[in-house]
C-alpha cells in the first residue's frame, strides 16, 4: 500500500465492520449537506480512532479501503466549471464513478437541491464505456431537465478530469451520517497530473444537523473548506481558469508558496 493507505488501514482495521445494503439503508444520502475538510495524511489515523463507539466502516469481501475512480464530463466550454465558478444556484456535476475493486460503475447527475442541499442521481453504466456519456446521454439530459438546467438537450459531453483515489467509509452513530476519508488523490486532465500526496480529502455527508465527526474536526482545528474535486482540481491544473471560488484552498493547502501544479506536485 501507499504511505496514505497504510496510515488509514490501521485504524478503519479497529472500527466495527458494517455491510454495504445496511449502510445504504441507514446513511443513502443521495440528499445531503456535504462538508469537506483537507487533513494532513498523518493525522488521519488519530481523527478516526477519536470517533465516539459504535463508529462502523464499510467492508465489503474483507476490504475497506476502497479504489475509485472519477470520470467528469463538461461542455466544450466548460459551462460546469464555470457555474460552479461563479456559485450559481443551478450549477451541476456530470461524471463516471467506478468502483475499481469490484468493476461496478454508475454515471451520476449531481445538482443543488435546497437549502445547499446536494442532489445525487445515478444509474449503472458499462464499464467500458465510463469515459463516455454517450450510452446515458436521456437519462442525463432528462435528470438534469427536470433539476431546471436549461437547454440541456443541446449540451455536448467530453470528459475532462479523471480523479483516483483510496477512500474508507464510516457510519456515524449519531445521526446516521457519513464520512469519508479520501487518500492519495490524483487529478489528471489529460496533459498531466496532480498528486495530492500529503492530504486527506475528509467529507461528512449528513442531514441538516452537523455530525460527531464535524465537531471532533472542529475541536483538533480543521474547518470546511470549499474544495470540489472536480472544480479544484481542474483550476490547480489550469490556472488560466477562474478559480477565485477556491482561490484560497489553491494557495493555503495545494500549491504551497505560489508553485504552479507542474512544480508542486506532478509526476512527484
Amino acid at each position: 500500500m501507499t504511505p496514505g493507505a497504510d496510515l488509514l488501514a490501521g485504524p478503519v482495521a479497529r472500527l466495527v465492520p458494517v455491510g454495504l445494503e445496511e449502510l445504504v439503508e441507514r446513511a443513502g444520502l443521495l440528499t445531503r449537506v456535504d462538508r469537506k475538510y483537507l487533513v494532513p495524511v498523518e493525522d488521519v489515523g488519530t481523527l478516526v480512532a477519536s470517533l465516539p463507539h459504535g463508529a462502523q466502516v464499510l467492508e465489503i469481501g474483507a476490504r475497506r479501503l476502497f479504489e475509485y475512480e472519477s470520470v467528469y464530463f463538461d461542455t466544450p466550454d466548460l459551462l460546469a466549471y464555470h457555474l460552479a465558478a461563479h456559485r450559481r444556484r443551478r450549477r451541476f456535476k456530470v461524471r463516471t464513478r467506478t468502483y475499481l475493486d469490484s468493476a461496478q460503475c454508475w454515471i451520476e447527475v449531481k445538482t443543488r437541491g435546497a437549502r445547499g442541499t446536494t442532489v445525487k442521481d445515478r444509474v449503472p453504466h458499462l464499464l467500458d464505456d465510463r469515459a463516455t456519456v454517450a450510452p446515458a446521454l436521456p437519462f442525463v439530459t432528462a435528470t438534469l431537465t427536470a433539476h431546471g438546467i436549461t437547454a440541456a438537450d443541446e449540451m455536448r459531453w467530453g470528459p475532462t478530469l479523471v480523479t483516483r483515489y483510496r477512500r474508507a467509509t464510516v457510519l456515524l452513530p449519531d445521526t446516521d451520517s457519513r464520512l469519508t476519508v479520501d487518500v492519495d488523490l490524483t487529478w489528471h486532465d489529460g496533459r498531466r497530473p496532480l498528486q495530492l500526496r500529503h492530504l486527506a480529502v475528509v467529507e461528512t455527508k449528513t442531514g441538516s444537523t452537523a455530525s460527531v465527526a464535524d465537531r471532533l474536526l472542529w475541536a483538533h482545528g480543521h474547518r470546511p473548506l470549499r474544495i470540489s474535486k472536480y472544480a479544484t482540481g481542474l483550476a490547480a491544473l489550469q490556472p488560466e481558469l477562474p478559480a477565485t471560488r477556491w482561490r484560497r484552498t489553491l494557495r493555503r493547502h495545494l500549491l504551497p508558496h505560489g508553485a504552479t501544479a507542474a512544480e508542486a506536485y506532478a509526476h512527484g
